[in-house]
């Protein structure tokens, strides 16, 4: 589990990655990686930033572990009802198993904004609701990165094929 080098940080979120649940997002695809990979990067990220900026680090970390639990709730759903309804059913399955207070639920129901369409309300929603987005981008562009690659060497042995 020590991805990240930080003891301080693996205790804070603890008792949230050590649930079955939790654990069951490994298994999910996400940008490229898998879902709890991306929810711990936005967890470890929320954590250095609000934690520099003295601001409530332990809850808002723990909530940017939670922003995504969900496994397949939202597999049916175009592109914009994943979006906008998945952040209100991460908080559900969240609520089940962790007592949440109001800066944790704001972060992990207004994680996805504008999509939906309540702005968050305090600033350590806002990091993760950045950090998230700015994730998605590098996972997703590191995903296309590694597909161009494969593109370029199976064109370029095709074209070589051609030419013998």
């Amino acid at each position: 589990m020590m991805k990240y080098k930080n003891t301080e940080f693996y205790k804070i979120i603890k008792d949230i990655y050590e649930l079955d649940e939790v654990k069951r997002l490994d298994k999910c695809k996400h940008h490229g990686i898998t879902r709890l990979d991306h929810c711990l990067r936005v967890s470890y990220y929320t954590y250095t930033i609000t934690k520099a900026l003295h601001l409530n680090y332990k809850d808002a970390t723990r909530a940017a572990l939670l922003h995504d639990f969900f496994t397949d709730e939202v597999s049916g759903l175009k592109m914009y009802g994943r979006f906008s309804k998945h952040p209100k059913i991460a908080y559900n399955n969240a609520s089940k198993y962790f007592k949440l207070n109001k800066l944790q639920k704001d972060i992990i129901v207004k994680h996805m904004w504008p999509c939906t369409l309540t702005p968050p309300k305090y600033f350590e929603s806002w990091i993760v609701d950045i950090i998230d987005d700015i994730s998605a981008v590098f996972e997703r562009g590191y995903v296309t990165r590694k597909e161009l690659q494969f593109g370029a060497s199976f064109l370029y042995l095709f074209i070589l094929s051609r030419f013998r």
